[in-house]
């Protein structure tokens, strides 16, 4: 993969970010998260909790982290193997849960989600956190904004 955000990271700040992941209360709820989905749970690479089996089809995605938690429906053992970038894309959203304090990420990031809906009709091409976490690396395609006009002729047509 070329994009830029695969790239090793200093182990300080990997610990450093799982600690902080620890103490903000995010990575206890990525595990709680991932008991309720059913989900096993194993020790990645970095300090990840790496969680797959998810049950539930929320969110709609393909892999989410929680704190320093990694969830997927699918099975880690097969996504490092063949797309282990994936998983780099996870590892910087648990960044930036300890950038924002742990739980505050979640409606940041949910209002991120809904903004670039707004202006792309998708989740993920303008939303400022999908893009600092590659959104090559993560799957996604990135759409061109939408005019301002076709936003709101196509409110009021509905």
């Amino acid at each position: 993969m070329s994009d830029p955000f695969v790239q090793e990271f200093e182990q300080g700040r990997i610990d450093a970010k799982n600690r902080a992941n620890k103490r903000n209360g995010s990575t206890a709820l990525g595990l709680l998260v991932a008991r309720i989905g059913r989900c096993r749970i194993t020790r990645g690479p970095r300090g990840m909790w790496l969680a797959d089996r998810y049950r539930f089809g929320f969110p709609a995605a393909g892999a989410f982290t929680v704190g320093s938690v990694a969830i997927t429906r699918q099975e880690w053992p097969e996504i490092l193997e063949h797309r282990e970038w994936l998983l780099r894309h996870e590892e910087w959203h648990s960044f930036q849960y300890q950038r924002c304090g742990g739980l505050p990420f979640i409606p940041l990031y949910l209002a991120a989600c809904a903004w670039s809906k707004l202006l792309t009709g998708d989740h993920w091409s303008r939303n400022r956190f999908e893009r600092g976490a590659g959104l090559a690396i993560g799957g996604y395609t990135e759409h061109s904004m939408r005019s301002p006009l076709r936003v709101f002729a196509g409110r009021r047509g509905r």
